[in-house]
């Protein structure tokens, strides 16, 4: 699976569990920490947790492994390293605080508007 397969299958999983303004920055051609970011907000600490436990449940699913999680025990962000990817769950509070649509400003918005209503068997045709 690529990095952008990746990048995209977390976002569906975030959008099955109704995250909130999830976005897809590709950052490849200006860092080398990964290829894409995914970024989404929960309304709860709750829902910050269960939207990191169905993208980590769905990518194992495809045989992707979660390298590293940081703050699954905190309150306000998840971070999910998947080497290539790395997606972040915040709270609304700790989003606005860090702000990582603003310090990645020069990577690029992807367009994940045809996946949000996707089945997930369309999202890979190719299986």
């Amino acid at each position: 699976m690529t990095s952008l397969e990746t990048a995209r299958l977390a976002a569906k999983a975030l959008c099955e569990r109704k995250g909130l303004d999830i976005r897809l920055i590709e950052i490849g051609g200006i860092s080398s920490i990964a290829d894409y970011f995914v970024i989404a907000t929960g309304s709860s600490n709750t829902h910050v947790k269960s939207l990191a436990d169905n993208v980590e449940f769905r990518l194992d699913n495809e045989g992707v492994g979660v390298s590293h999680i940081e703050g699954h025990r905190s309150d306000s962000w998840i971070l999910m390293d998947y080497v290539d990817v790395v997606v972040h769950i915040f709270s609304e509070e700790a989003r606005d605080y860090y702000d990582l649509e603003r310090l990645w400003e020069d990577g690029t918005v992807q367009d994940i508007s045809d996946i949000e209503e996707m089945p997930l068997e369309k999202l890979f045709p190719q299986k």
